[in-house]
């Protein structure tokens, strides 16, 4: 394996037809290339995707109230209901594998210029929350912190403020903490920022949101008990599927409305929406390798061909180093070790400038101020590649060194 002379011979070989040899070996290097390329590729969409819902718990859902489809207990059908307060207790109490339950205020509307301080105003929404609704939804906070329990209890009027809200209201690097601000009319003490770095909100761009202590807002709107949207978190290996049933049974008894009824409590599950992009990615991680493997075979075919010839134009060489003496597995081996040699340089060279194409990707994504998306092959993929370019270059010259093995020297000297 190791016999200097061997390998000297090799390269003698291989260089002997040097645009042969570069067409052949540029075949395996597109296809291990294309591979890697795909791979990474792919890992880095899904990176990108995933990465947008980074903030809110994938084990979660949402459920608001509609209008019923069916008559049921003497109540006509298409009637108006509201979740209310009374219900938070009531699905604390009875739903197995629930963490957390959030109720959320959010008027639908904003009036013009509902908030002011000084002279500065815009128009935003506002949103009322319980302190555990950052378990759910997770805020990254750029100054001072989220509303907590004792705001909800006490019904305090502070306020927390989006991204966006804050360029607005005050001016680049000010510290708002503490700050007084006027909303639709009522005085807000603002105790912090947050970023709202997700996409997936149903009340609004969490970056131009002020939210405010659910209480002290079900209080100052007169919303009475009443409840927009009710948030859901499932405990660890708690499907969503099963609390989110236990819940929409609770609410359809406590407010009479018929069982089958599939319209009158709307809903979003998170856990079905990350399942599905799961799976659109495994078809397209199968698809990715099901192209680039076939695009390296058909490289790894042209090898192989191209050894048949060389074992070809090689005939009268190979008959006089059996007539000399030279065993089968000999002869076997070098034709091997020439396919293996061709195989591994064109596929290492493909892997590393796969490599090196995804790492310029990645650059540029993450220069434009992005999060990194890591459009990379993780060091399994980059083994696996190296053994798919091993087995595959051995058994692209398994075929024509056969041929070479069995040429026997009398024919072979006899041949013009």
């Amino acid at each position: 394996m190791f016999d200097l002379d061997r390998w000297h011979e090799i390269f003698i070989t291989i260089s002997r037809n040097k645009l042969r040899s570069f067409l052949t070996a540029f075949g395996v290097f597109w296809g291990i290339f294309m591979l890697i390329t795909l791979i990474g590729g792919g890992r880095g969409l899904e990176n990108l995707i995933t990465g947008q819902f980074n903030d809110i718990a994938s084990n979660s859902c949402f459920m608001w109230s509609s209008r019923t489809s069916e008559a049921y207990k003497g109540f006509r059908k298409g009637r108006w209901w509201q979740i209310n307060n009374r219900d938070i207790a009531i699905i604390k109490a009875n739903v197995r594998g629930l963490d957390e339950i959030s109720p959320v205020i959010t008027p639908w509307s904003a009036t013009e210029n509902n908030v002011v301080r000084g002279e500065k105003k815009g128009t935003f929404s506002v949103q009322g929350n319980y302190a555990n609704y950052d378990k759910i939804d997770k805020q990254t906070m750029t100054f001072g912190r989220y509303l907590n329990d004792i705001d909800v209890q006490e019904q305090r009027k502070v306020c927390m403020i989006g991204s966006r809200v804050y360029e607005a209201l005050f001016n680049r690097g000010e510290d708002p903490i503490g700050q007084d601000i006027r909303v639709d009319g009522i005085y807000y003490k603002v105790i912090g920022v947050g970023e709202g770095s997700d996409n997936i909100n149903f009340t609004g761009d969490k970056s131009e949101m002020i939210t405010v202590p659910f209480t002290t807002m079900q209080k100052l709107y007169n919303y009475g008990d009443n409840v927009d949207i009710l948030c859901a978190m499932a405990k660890p290996n708690v499907a969503v599927s099963e609390i989110q049933e236990q819940i929409e049974t609770i609410l359809k008894v406590h407010h009479s409305i018929a069982p089958n009824d599939k319209q009158a409590i709307n809903s979003f599950n998170l856990e079905t929406m990350f399942m599905q992009v799961g799976y659109l990615f495994l078809g397209v991680n199968i698809l990715v390798w099901i192209v680039g493997f076939g695009t390296l075979f058909a490289g790894i075919i042209g090898v192989s061909n191209i050894m048949m010839v060389t074992v070809r134009e090689r005939t009268q060489e190979i008959g006089i180093r059996r007539a000399l003496g030279a065993k089968p597995s000999t002869i076997m081996t070098q034709i091997m070790s020439e396919s293996f040699v061709i195989t591994a340089i064109a596929g290492f060279l493909g892997i590393s400038f796969g490599v090196l194409i995804l790492q310029m990707i990645d650059l540029g994504v993450s220069s434009d101020g992005g999060e990194t998306t890591v459009f990379q092959i993780n060091f399994f993929t980059s083994v696996v590649a190296a053994l798919i370019i091993i087995i595959l270059g051995t058994l692209a010259g398994l075929g024509p060194a056969f041929r070479a093995m069995k040429i026997k020297p009398i024919e072979a000297l006899s041949e013009e």
